[in-house]
């Protein structure tokens, strides 16, 4: 246990209220500005630059759209040129170069709306830089940006196969270029792992209930855990490490935040600390410790893996409407950014974290 002296406070640094309901927030790598990605009442789509300046952040530059953003990456982009990722309403994909304010990439990547993104490749994870796009028309697909006319791998309904809203989607196992995996998860509790090297699904399980958020702990290391949180205040850690050829990959089941748990974010510079976001508006830290033994043998002669332990660090209410984003700065530990869908931007700090 953490001693009680010795806990990590969540401090509300800035509070912002906005002309738009905020869908994503982002740092903009190696630096002290954030991108917020949302829309106001006249339903377009606003792309916002933030400079944090002491305890205020001070409006950069904007750009509007005809359709609402609804989520955005930085995780395909080298350092040098810091493009931004975007998906909007009507599964428009594009790449902004933020200095211009200019989409150098823009794919009609799917039917409807795209509802969650993720990069790989550029900051983060070997091999070539990709973007995976989730649509609530049932498709995960894989784009190289510098190939802009196809998709380099999906993932979609079968023939005669119920089509599924994707709300999540994580890259992982990205720690060689002969290695890399693309998890999805589903309004129906379908999580689904591909391996786009093999170009086969690697692994796929049902939790019971809409699966809000995916994320691997690092996603440029060996898969090691995984983070599937819910619609029905609980999340799942999977030890992706071992799998049992019969009962697959260990998990525990946490109860968390007492109403949908909306994502979870790892802490950049300490993995087995995340922070999950509630529907309720608050913020919930917790810890996961290893066992002294990750996998056993079963009589089976099989091995499976086993389960560490989660503690909640420290929870804090910000809000009456649902945590819809949060991003972690990677520079500065315990810094990170949110938006809530009251239509607020926070900046906040958690304290203590190098202690853990």
């Amino acid at each position: 246990m953490v001693d009680v002296t010795e806990k990590p406070q969540i401090v509300e640094h800035v509070n912002k209220s906005l002309s738009m309901t905020v869908y994503e927030t982002k740092w903009i790598p190696s630096s002290a500005r954030f991108v917020l990605l949302g829309s106001p009442a006249r339903q377009t789509g606003m792309l916002q630059i933030y400079q944090l300046n002491a305890g205020s952040i001070e409006l950069e530059a904007e750009v509007e759209r005809p359709k609402s953003f609804k989520c955005g990456t930085f995780g395909a982009t080298s350092l040098a040129e810091r493009r931004m990722a975007t998906g909007d309403f009507v599964g428009t994909l594009a790449m902004w170069d933020l200095e211009r304010l200019k989409e150098t990439m823009v794919v009609k990547a799917h039917d409807t709306i795209i509802n969650c993104i993720d990069g790989c490749g550029g900051l983060k994870g070997a091999g070539a830089p990709e973007v995976a796009t989730g649509s609530r028309d049932g498709c995960v697909h894989v784009w190289d940006p510098r190939q802009q006319d196809r998709p380099v791998a999906s993932m979609q309904p079968q023939a005669g196969e119920a089509v599924r809203d994707c709300w999540s989607v994580a890259f992982g196992d990205a720690h060689s270029t002969a290695s890399r995996l693309v998890a999805a998860g589903y309004d129906n509790g379908d999580v689904k792992v591909l391996d786009l090297v093999a170009g086969k699904m690697r692994w796929e399980t049902n939790v019971s209930n809409g699966v809000c958020g995916v994320e691997f702990d690092r996603k440029d290391i060996e898969m090691n855990k995984l983070v599937v949180t819910t619609l029905e205040s609980r999340y799942r850690l999977y030890d992706m490490r071992t799998e049992h050829p019969v009962h697959g990959f260990s998990f525990l089941s946490q109860e968390a935040h007492q109403s949908t748990v909306w994502a979870a974010r790892h802490l950049p510079q300490n993995r087995d600390v995340f922070m999950t976001t509630g529907g309720n508006g608050s913020l919930e830290l917790w810890r996961y410790s290893y066992p002294q033994a990750r996998k056993i043998k079963e009589k089976d002669g099989h091995e499976k893996g086993v389960l560490g332990t989660v503690e909640l660090l420290q929870k804090k209410n910000f809000s009456t409407q649902p945590v819809a984003s949060f991003d972690w700065n990677v520079d500065k530990e315990g810094l990170a950014v949110m938006g809530c869908l009251d239509q607020t931007v926070r900046v906040i700090v958690c304290t203590k974290l190098h202690k853990l």
